[in-house]
């Protein structure tokens, strides 16, 4: 879609701003074509309970939602906060309108390498209530121990990680606090100039103030489908997004004027994804924006950035129309070593794939691909993952609704609806598959985040997910057959320690897939730092890897289910081999065989 198309739609009345907030476009289902009768190894389940994840996520009203504030939901985080080498948890929370109730807060988790996970919130320091939004992980410090952001409604918060098992809140010595309330979305940490040290971007929603917000029904912005609902966005004042540059010293400074960041203004802001999205070199950003024109800024390689979402076609849908951005995958879905997009909607319209012919320029292929046959529910947490190490990423995506008041009169728009698996079938063509992903897919729930890394440390991908004034899910991946895998994780000298924008290629069984490692994706989250790669039956993979500073290097002859740790300029240091993936054999509470066997000694990936 480019600007000169985009205008010629807008005076046609192609591109209607519609009256409601975070509104659908009445989109119908394209017909299911035949089942493809292909095995589908990945068969998940959800372990939370079994796991220790047993406290629910607060979030608003349970069966009336007053203000928008109360339906936009969080993230959570896979983060690995003490470098033993096995992905710790990371939850947020929000609150009531009544204030928090007893226990309410973001909660941090330590794997207990068994299966399991104990509650360490009060120990490391981040007890926290509020109305939080996302979380981004990044070592911004440089010290080896990757610190969190999150962000807010009031006033977002930088965590440093102190090593030893704690955080220590540093915005304000940071020059992270500002004098207004803000709504913080979207963040993620992104070396822009190649500095070798993280920089800070933060997407912001709306502009929400209780006193000023109209009531449920009071205007068309507040209605839904004939029912009164909770006002916006539409009608409320969009926010504008902020760039923070790393100084060196443990502080940022706001460039959001200098960089061009700021002139972005008239859309809602939600997920932002730093990655390298035209092949230059140099990181870029996307925001996935509520029912308003997303953001894609480019990184003019001088500490600018220019807004050029439409000119690239991911602004809108093929048709010009606005939608109702929420979460975005990236990931490589065509095997063609460039990046692409998935990006997440509302109910009665499509889920978009945007595939990325290079230098910036995405084509809409939502319907070629088979995405078109479901428009039922409200999309959020979404990835572009290889869910069967079939070396086909597959799709995947977390759903659920914002209005609790329509369910009664519209049955049809459940309050809680299954996640959704779009497995590859290749050529680019994707099938949908619920029941038959297993029940951690096909149940129901109110979900908003998704993190996606492995767990259990057994080579295939995990999912966690929050769930609306719930317990969060644990989706345990028991995958069947004999495909390989490959993860990878990166440790940057002249980089940044996290390797936040470096890309891998993977060449493996004559496909090439290309992965970066990214602070946010996802819905407000942040997933495994270590890039996973399904590799199918190919036994080994040729690895090039382009450092977040340009440097580039190449690992020949990678063994298969393996991990390999890679420091910038050493090449391997460490190779670590997981147990092979089982067959979904359900043991008692909850475990696998090879969790009991997996626990005891630590691994460190550092």
């Amino acid at each position: 879609m480019t600007r000169r198309n985009y205008l010629a739609l807008l005076a046609a009345g192609a591109v209607r701003l519609r009256g409601q907030g975070i509104s659908s476009r009445g989109v119908k289902p394209m017909p299911r074509g035949k089942p493809s009768g292909l095995p589908f190894n990945a068969h998940i389940v959800d372990v939370a309970e079994s796991a220790g994840l047993r406290e629910p996520v607060i979030y608003g009203g349970v069966d009336h939602k007053q203000y928008i504030i109360e339906t936009v939901g969080c993230g959570a985080a896979f983060i690995d906060y003490d470098n033993d080498g096995w992905l710790d948890i990371f939850l947020l929370s929000g609150t009531r309108l009544e204030g928090p109730p007893d226990g309410c807060t973001n909660r941090l988790y330590k794997n207990n390498r068994d299966g399991t996970f104990t509650d360490i919130t009060e120990r490391a320091g981040l007890h926290r209530t509020g109305w939080a939004s996302a979380v981004c992980v990044g070592d911004y410090n440089n010290d080896g121990f990757d610190d969190l952001f999150l962000t807010y409604w009031g006033q977002n918060v930088l965590y440093r990680n102190n090593g030893d098992g704690t955080f220590t809140d540093v915005t304000e010595k940071a020059g992270l606090l500002h004098k207004e309330k803000r709504w913080g979305s979207g963040c993620t940490f992104i070396d822009y100039d190649r500095d070798g040290r993280l920089d800070l971007f933060v997407s912001n929603y709306l502009d929400f103030d209780f006193q000023s917000i109209p009531k449920p029904g009071q205007n068309s912005n507040c209605n839904w489908k004939g029912v009164p609902v909770n006002c916006g966005p539409r009608g409320l004042p969009p926010a504008v997004p902020a760039l923070y540059h790393n100084n060196g010293d443990g502080t940022f400074t706001d460039v959001s004027e200098r960089s061009g960041i700021a002139k972005a203004k008239g859309s809602y802001g939600m997920t932002a994804v730093a990655a390298d999205f035209d092949n230059d070199g140099w990181p870029d950003i996307y925001v996935a924006c509520d029912s308003t024109p997303s953001f894609l800024f480019r990184n003019n390689h001088d500490g600018t950035f220019t807004d050029i979402g439409l000119e690239s076609g991911v602004a809108l849908n093929e048709d010009g129309m606005e939608q109702a951005g929420m979460g975005i995958g990236v990931g490589d879905f065509n095997l063609d070593g460039i990046l692409d997009i998935f990006k997440t909607h509302f109910a009665d319209d499509t889920n978009i794939l945007y595939r990325n012919e290079g230098k910036g320029n995405f084509e809409d292929v939502t319907i070629r691909a088979g995405l078109g046959v479901e428009t039922r529910y409200i999309g959020w947490g979404a990835g572009i993952v290889d869910l069967d190490n079939d070396g086909l990423p597959d799709l995947f995506l977390v759903t659920g609704n914002v209005y609790p008041e329509v369910e009664a009169k519209l049955p049809s728009y459940p309050l809680r609806t299954p996640r959704i698996v779009f497995r590859a079938l290749g050529n680019g063509k994707f099938e949908e598959l619920i029941d038959q992903a297993g029940p951690g897919v096909s149940t129901p729930h109110a979900s908003r985040g998704c993190a996606f890394g492995d767990f259990d440390n057994d080579g295939d991908i995990d999912m966690l997910v929050v769930n609306m004034n719930e317990p969060p899910s644990l989706l345990r991946n028991d995958m069947a057959g004999n495909n390989h895998w490959l993860k990878v994780k990166l440790l940057g000298v002249k980089s940044n320690r996290s390797a936040i924008g470096a890309r891998v290629i993977a060449r493996y069984g004559g496909k090439m897939q290309a992965q970066e490692v990214l602070s946010q994706s996802s819905f407000y989250s942040a997933s495994d730092l270590r890039l996973h790669f399904g590799l199918g039956q190919a036994a080994e993979a040729d690895l090039e890897i382009r450092w977040p500073n340009g440097g580039k290097e190449v690992v020949a002859k990678v063994p298969a289910d393996h991990l390999v740790v890679i420091k910038e300029g050493s090449g391997v240091v460490k190779t670590e081999a997981f147990r092979k993936s089982a067959s979904a054999e359900q043991p008692a509470a909850g475990l696998k065989p090879r969790d009991k066997a997996a626990a005891g000694s630590p691994r460190s990936a550092r």
